[in-house]
């Protein structure tokens, strides 16, 4: 298999990975507070982190490269994942995944921001117009949506966008997996002693499907998912395997009905179709970033 193949190879299964995480998220916030869950995920990703750099005998990164680790670390360790649980308080996880599909296009413009390109007038046509469709449909949601939860879930697309944009860059140097790793590893010694002062006074009340949700959060969402994809990245080129996302809303509708047993509506889907159409061509029109 070639080196673009690979890529392309190694994104998807991350994409799918990512896809199961909204849905355990909303299962583990059923027993566990977002906060909490926030500060464990990140504890248990990092410490796994932490192994993985020692096995494999990794050196240090840079000093230049701390604040981009620490710009990965506070889209993706901190601001995605405690955004996310905080907004699936209030809203379900099938409501939640199309704000997913503006996650390329998010990752698509700090990628455009940081590398001082100049996309043409239908990139941000394509781009509103897919803001406006996901604003629409949360508006004309009514009782069965929440303000405070679409707030958050935009908050937490524009921080896991730029995390990705910063992270896809640092792997070009560091290495895809690395830079989850050194992202977690140092976002620990804060995360671990926070998560064990958050801890519930109580474990018995907590049920199996919020335990599953956590372990999954921990071990895929926020460890091994970005293994691939950032290797995905890496190999195939920010670019081409980016587009990958666009698969995400509708894997994490499938999980969400599947799996919780939570309805999906026609509106919600059409929803979705029109916003990954407004993101391939939003994709289309912007500059063509530097090659990996």
């Amino acid at each position: 298999m070639d080196r673009q193949s690979a890529g392309w190879v190694s994104g998807f299964v991350g994409v799918v990975i990512f896809s199961g995480s909204l849905p355990a998220t909303r299962l583990a916030v059923t027993g566990f507070d977002p906060v909490f869950l926030t500060l464990a995920r990140a504890s248990i990703a990092g410490l796994l982190g932490v192994a993985l750099l020692a096995v494999f005998r990794q050196k240090r990164p840079a000093r230049n490269d701390v604040l981009s680790l620490a710009i990965v670390s506070l889209g993706v360790v901190v601001g995605f994942p405690l955004l996310t649980a905080m907004a699936l308080k209030h809203i379900t996880s099938a409501h939640s995944v199309v704000f997913i599909g503006l996650l390329p296009l998010a990752t698509a413009i700090f990628a455009v921001l940081r590398g001082g390109e100049r996309p043409r007038l239908a990139f941000w046509l394509y781009s509103c117009l897919g803001s406006a469709l996901v604003a629409g449909f949360a508006m004309t949601q009514g009782g069965s949506a929440s303000l405070a939860g679409d707030l958050l879930m935009l908050a937490a697309i524009a921080l896991c966008g730029l995390g990705y944009a910063e992270g896809a860059a640092l792997s070009r140097k560091l290495g895809g997996w690395q830079v989850i790793s050194w992202a977690l590893v140092l976002s620990l010694p804060i995360m671990l002693p926070l998560a064990l002062f958050t801890m519930p006074a109580s474990w018995s009340t907590i049920g199996g499907g919020a335990w599953a949700g956590l372990i999954y959060v921990s071990l895929f969402s926020m460890l091994i998912g970005f293994i691939f994809w950032y290797r995905g990245l890496a190999l195939g080129g920010i670019a081409a395997v980016g587009q990958l996302q666009l698969l995400q809303p509708f894997m994490g509708l499938v999980l969400a009905a599947s799996l919780l047993g939570e309805a999906v509506s026609i509106p919600m889907l059409l929803t979705t179709v029109g916003v990954v159409a407004c993101v391939v061509g939003a994709k289309k029109s912007a500059t063509k970033p530097q090659p990996c």
